[in-house]
């Protein structure tokens, strides 16, 4: 018995890992569409204030372009240190694939950023959930949602916070977060997949299976822009193909996750609120699988 408890805790430390090991919090924005349509505009400006100018002759016409220019310039500035940020916080992470390299990262992310940087408070979460998922929720908790200024970084801590949730058995928890997603409005491809998988798993888990089936179909796992999320979104087609009652589909979609990593399956047996034809099948493929052979033979 301890040491099927063990194994299943060592899928789920494992389902963490591969859920947060390659996701740097992206910006809130997509800058270079925003950049491009403000000198687009500023520029649309200038042309029109300087035909006035040059018919009216009022010095006014040419002082309204350069304050939006001036204010224009400042928002530059700004977006330019956010991105910079970005950039450090993707090279604190990069690093991080053993216990001693997120301790180094964890202590630069102390260091290097003030407390309460939403960003960098997603970054914290992303290293301590591969070691201590509790820790991470508790980090994320202090976020106060309703204080942060970009609501898709408030979109990304919910997320993560109810990934975490799933992944340790609390699904009441996860969907409360996940009834809360955006979906249609977020405007970065990758952030909206992850929602709709993160959601889609909290749904088939309590009861919304349907629901789950039609928003996950929309993306495509193998597609090459979901490789990091491939292993989630495949997990959580499986939940929702058990609760649909789609055997042939759930079957594939744990095929494909055993493919991403076998470990991987651990997680449907012995845990909360799994589908009994799920368990079964999954525990079937573990066992075909060699996983459950090597770890015996690493115990000897």
């Amino acid at each position: 018995m301890g040491s099927k408890k063990k194994q299943n805790l060592e899928a789920v430390r494992q389902d963490i890992r591969e859920s947060t090991k390659s996701t740097t919090p992206p910006p809130p924005f997509d800058w270079k569409k925003i950049i491009v349509r403000a000198g687009l505009v500023v520029g649309g400006i200038w042309v029109l204030c300087i035909a006035m100018y040059t018919v009216r002759k009022g010095i006014g016409w040419l002082i309204t372009p350069a304050v939006v220019t001036v204010l224009v310039l400042g928002v530059y500035v700004w977006m330019s240190r956010l991105l910079g940020k970005q950039k450090a916080l993707g090279a604190i992470l990069e690093g991080a694939d053993t216990k001693e390299g997120r301790a180094e990262a964890l202590e630069k992310l102390g260091r290097d950023f003030k407390e309460g940087d939403t960003q960098a408070v997603l970054a914290r979460a992303q290293l301590e959930a591969q070691d201590d998922p509790r820790k991470a929720l508790a980090t994320l908790e202090a976020v106060r949602l309703d204080k942060v200024l970009a609501a898709p970084m408030a979109g990304q801590v919910r997320a993560m916070r109810a990934m975490l949730h799933l992944s340790l058995g609390e699904t009441d928890k996860a969907r409360a977060l996940a009834d809360a997603l955006d979906l249609g409005k977020q405007q970065d491809a990758k952030i909206r997949a992850m929602f709709a998988t993160v959601a889609g798993e909290a749904w088939a888990r309590t009861g919304l299976a349907q629901k789950a089936k039609d928003t996950l179909e929309l993306f495509d796992p193998e597609e090459a822009a979901h490789a990091e999320l491939r292993a989630q979104m495949w997990r959580a087609r499986a939940f929702a193909y058990a609760g649909t009652g789609d055997t042939r589909s759930m079957k594939h979609a744990l095929r494909r996750l055993g493919a991403v990593n076998p470990y991987l399956l651990g997680m449907f047996v012995g845990q909360k609120r799994v589908h009994p034809l799920l368990e079964r099948e999954a525990k079937q493929m573990v066992m075909s699988s060699g996983v459950v052979k090597k770890q015996m033979q690493r115990a000897r």
